[in-house]
């Protein structure tokens, strides 16, 4: 049985799939970073991630994602979930794959966990697992 980060996480996912970002901001914290793995920056801020995924989510089709090996850990009022992430999408009305390690680190907002990392590093296939 999924943990209630783990569900978060694919709640999550599923919105990505959709191309529904709003249901991703719904558990973003203000603070929320990540890495942008296109430009090889820190993408900082609830902003700057909104704005990173919209325009990324606009040059895809038909997102499929597949979360593998989900591990949740929480302690006290911050939590994290590890998972391998396979993906599938077009883009340019090519067939692209990725393949990666994903970690994402939550901290308890009230009575909910808000997103403050999300870090996947598409490998190349040769060294996905």
């Amino acid at each position: 049985m999924a943990g209630e980060l783990e569900a978060i996480v694919r709640k999550m996912f599923e919105g990505v799939d959709r191309k529904d970002f709003d249901a991703v901001l719904q558990v973003t914290d203000e603070d929320v970073q990540g890495v942008d793995e296109l430009s090889r920056t820190w993408v900082r801020s609830r902003d700057e991630v909104d704005k990173h995924w919209r325009q990324a989510l606009a040059l895809v089709e038909d997102i499929d994602t597949e979360l593998r090996d989900v591990s949740e850990a929480t302690f006290g009022e911050a939590g994290v979930v590890t998972c391998w992430i396979e993906q599938d999408y077009t883009l340019d009305g090519n067939a692209q794959h990725i393949s990666g390690p994903t970690t994402i680190l939550f901290r308890r907002r009230g009575d909910g966990w808000k997103m403050v990392l999300f870090h996947s590093i598409p490998l190349p296939e040769d060294e996905a697992q």
